[in-house]
């Protein structure tokens, strides 16, 4: 009996210790991004827009209103949008403003379930994101993306995309 209760208690304190570590803004910056994420799979442009600066700006030149297009026409001709954050690395952290660098993989309409079946890899992008710290919100003033091939891939995305795809790759 007491060996049980001795048990129970160990595996609750283990259970419960992640729960009980303090939240770090590198988390909430994480947690942001992962938000981000989630929208874009709803295809929801005005909630996104919430995340962006006022002063926003990405590497074409656009500005808030820009992306907002953008982004609408993007999702105007897809039927389901899956987005997958493979990787995020945080470059430069201060109290009031971070970069980060993360890797997505994109799959839109019945791809999703199409592309485990026959090997065909998602639409992969890097992006680097500059965020500051207003009224306790972290809001992203700076974006930029570009495709990224199978071969050019952080070794943790590669990781976390043969998790997601294990039908993509054959043993080389």
């Amino acid at each position: 009996m007491k060996q049980s209760v001795l048990l129970f208690g160990f595996l609750t304190v283990v259970s419960l210790w992640p729960a009980c570590r303090r939240k770090t803004e590198e988390d909430v910056v994480l947690e942001t991004i992962d938000t981000l994420v989630r929208l874009a799979e709803k295809k929801d442009v005005e909630p996104i827009m919430v995340y962006l600066a006022e002063d926003f700006g990405d590497f074409e030149g656009r500005d808030k209103n820009g992306l907002r297009s953008l982004l609408a026409s993007y999702f105007e001709g897809r039927t389901g949008i899956v987005a997958h954050r493979l990787s995020a690395r945080i470059i430069e952290f201060s109290a009031e403003r971070a970069t980060i660098q993360i890797e997505v993989a994109l799959s839109s309409g019945g791809a999703e379930a199409l592309r485990r079946l026959v090997r065909i890899s998602p639409d992969i992008y890097r992006v680097r994101l500059d965020l500051d710290e207003t009224g306790g919100n972290w809001l992203i003033g700076y974006a930029e993306w570009s495709p990224v091939g199978l071969d050019a891939l952080l070794p943790e995305s590669l990781v976390e995309l043969k998790k997601i795809f294990p039908m993509i790759w054959t043993e080389r």
